[in-house]
């Protein structure tokens, strides 16, 4: 009776993969044409031409630790009641598929595309994962995505470990591609959460290219990609927030798939010169050019010059350079006290008497009494007197009874805010500045430019290896744990993907 249900469970797997995977007898046609010039064409070729061996050892060595920390803060994502919510919803709407896995959950298997967003909300769920400039979560949108599609494929069709670096490296590079393309998008956003919009694409462009989808299919998929995208800023801040990630990697897959089945959408959505609003409807100074063919010599990802910015404590990128800022001041604040203060709690409420932040202007980070995790990811004036009282922010800063400590209550009241002109909404250039006042009239100051973990001042690999053990630790055993490590550092050389699969459960 086991043999039979064993073969009877083989069975509706591959064929629920057939479903998903186009016909290869199934005719595709492609009535619309766009010249061989135009930016969308020369963006489904690249996708569909780029080569492993075109991966340099310093893109490899980023993108490695770019898996690395998303898979960690993807597997410590899963404790949280945000996740266990889009689970419970997942499972119960529309029922186990069998398909693809689900980050820490040992058995739990979805269809690709809902385990895509589970996997991405769990990534989002704390605000811990990877940023880069212009502004995104650049990981969080593909890999989960990546990971659903390799384990939809079958067992003798399993991506090379190289095949699957390339493929996402193809969404990262597109997204950084499309946000270079508009000066507003260097910014701090105000209007919507870019990783909806270039992540969606960005999730597309991987998808296609590791379903191997010929260029014109690629092109599609990012255009299909494109109305499936956006989301408003409002729901910064809130549960809602990690479905923005979650949603980028599922809807990608959506458009890649939906592409190879042979759905067509506007074969000129990147280009903006139809006299129809295309990409330009997210960034009003969108101003495209094509990629350079991936035959060309001197091809260069942008992760080439780039490097990604890495937190060490799961909250807002602008949160780390207060948190910085104050964690120096927090130093001079023990030297105040001398030997025998503590320099914790009440010793330090009790010296100070004013505390200003000079950082950039950006509403949704300012606020000055936080009544969730989620708005305490991202307030300046939290942030700061968290690192005052403590010496540093950790992801133990946003548990209920560190939110409702009396001691950083009374600091909040006495914090006020200024937005130097000098100081922009941007990533790559904004700084921040802690003042603290003290009761005698002493004046104390801290500031941060680069904050350790920032592109600039990257952390080491020791240090994201310990940031990945100590989140992958919350829910896998030690030796999955170091099995992931030797998977993904050493994931170029893998023939397929499933030893890096096997582990994330």
């Amino acid at each position: 009776a086991w043999n039979i249900l064993g073969r009877f469970k083989t069975f509706l797997t591959s064929f629920l993969v057939s479903l998903l995977l186009p016909s290869p007898l199934q005719p595709l046609s492609y009535p619309l044409h766009p010249s061989e010039d135009s930016v969308t064409v020369s963006f489904g070729r690249f996708i569909q031409g780029v080569q492993p061996h075109q991966l340099t050892p310093t893109v490899l060595h980023r993108s490695k630790r770019m898996v690395l920390d998303s898979i960690g803060v993807g597997l410590l994502g899963s404790t949280t009641h945000v996740f266990q919510l889009a689970l419970q919803h997942c499972q119960h709407m529309y029922g186990p598929d069998d398909i693809s896995s689900v980050y820490g959950r040992r058995g739990t298997r979805l269809s690709p595309t809902l385990a895509a967003f589970v996997n991405g909300v769990a990534a989002h769920s704390m605000d811990f994962d990877d940023t880069w400039h212009p502004a995104t979560h650049p990981s969080g949108a593909v890999l989960p995505a990546l990971l659903a599609v390799s384990d939809m494929l079958p067992s003798n069709s399993k991506p090379s470990g190289r095949d699957f670096l390339l493929a996402f490296n193809v969404g990262i590079e597109i997204q950084g591609r499309l946000m270079r393309f508009s000066n507003e998008a260097h910014n701090i956003p105000k209007r919507f959460h870019p990783p909806t919009v270039v992540g969606t694409l960005g999730s597309a462009a991987a998808c296609a290219r590791l379903l191997s989808l010929e260029h014109s299919q690629c092109s599609h998929a990012l255009a299909i990609a494109a109305s499936l995208s956006g989301a408003p800023m409002a729901n910064a801040a809130t549960q809602s927030k990690p479905l923005h990630i979650g949603n980028a990697a599922r809807l990608g897959l959506e458009a890649a798939l939906l592409a190879s089945r042979g759905l067509e959408a506007s074969p000129r959505v990147l280009d903006d010169t139809a006299g129809v609003a295309g990409f330009s409807a997210f960034y009003e100074d969108y101003a495209p050019q094509p990629l350079a063919s991936p035959e060309e010599e001197g091809l260069q990802f942008l992760l080439e010059n780039q490097d990604i910015g890495f937190k060490r404590f799961p909250a807002h990128l602008g949160m780390h350079w207060v948190a910085d800022a104050a964690a120096a001041v927090h130093k001079l604040l023990l030297g105040e006290q001398g030997s025998g203060g503590s320099g914790q709690g009440s010793g330090v409420v009790g010296q100070v008497q004013e505390i200003l932040l000079r950082v950039p202007r950006s509403k949704y980070i300012d606020r000055p009494f936080p009544e969730s995790e989620h708005e305490a990811r991202h307030s300046f004036q939290f942030n700061a007197c968290s690192a005052l009282l403590d010496g540093e922010v950790t992801v133990d800063s946003f548990s209920q009874e560190a939110l409702q400590r009396p001691d950083l209550y009374s600091l909040l009241g006495r914090v006020h805010v200024e937005h130097p002109h000098d100081n922009p909404a941007n990533f790559d250039r904004m700084y921040g500045e802690v003042q603290v006042t003290l009761v005698g009239g002493d004046v104390l100051n801290g500031r941060c430019d680069t904050f350790y973990g920032h592109w600039r001042n990257p952390l080491t690999n020791e240090s994201l290896r310990k940031k990945f053990r100590s989140n992958a630790g919350a829910v896998l055993p030690r030796e999955k744990v170091e099995g992931l490590i030797e998977a993904v550092e050493g994931l170029d050389r893998l023939e397929d993907c499933c030893p890096l699969l096997e582990q994330l459960q």
